[in-house]
């Protein structure tokens, strides 16, 4: 996100606080600054940074509108190309998909006590897809399956 962007939404925010429901204007804001925080800023000047023409803030600056939005000073520069606040965007998604899926199967399963609970319980697990990765790879082992049933689920047949 550019600095830019960052500035609109906190306006957004801010408008919405202030029970706007609307973005506080820039207009609004260099009043509001001079108002509460007794300091100037121009909106030219914040039009500039908005559009993308001027790409970073004074250190001065940085410090007013971080009090003024109460954000820390570092959240007002620019991310870098590709920055993203998710730490894996790429697995969250798959981890949330398989969750949900395994979920839904256990609801539509849920004449099957057993089938279903199993299905919850590889939903609620911190890693959704490794249980199905390692599910996979004992399948490819000849006769492991049947083993471990027969150990782990003494009551029923393997299959």
């Amino acid at each position: 996100m550019t600095l830019g962007q960052k500035l609109r939404q906190l306006r957004q925010l801010e408008g919405d606080l202030r029970g706007l429901g609307r973005p506080m204007t820039q207009a609004e804001l260099v009043r509001a600054v001079k108002s509460e925080l007794g300091k100037s800023i121009s909106q030219s000047y914040l039009s500039l940074i908005e559009k993308g023409e001027r790409k970073h803030l004074t250190h001065d600056t940085r410090q007013l509108l971080s009090r003024f939005f109460k954000v820390h000073p570092g959240y007002l520069v620019s991310d870098p190309p590709g920055f993203s606040t998710e730490l894996s965007p790429e697995i969250a998604s798959i981890e949330t998909s398989l969750d949900r899926w395994m979920s839904e199967g256990a609801i539509r399963f849920s004449y099957d006590q057993v089938l279903s609970a199993a299905l919850d319980r590889i939903a609620t697990h911190a890693d959704t897809r490794k249980c199905l990765v390692l599910l996979g790879e004992m399948l490819s082992m000849p006769g492991l399956v049947d083993r471990l049933a027969q150990t782990l689920l003494p009551e029923e047949k393997a299959s």
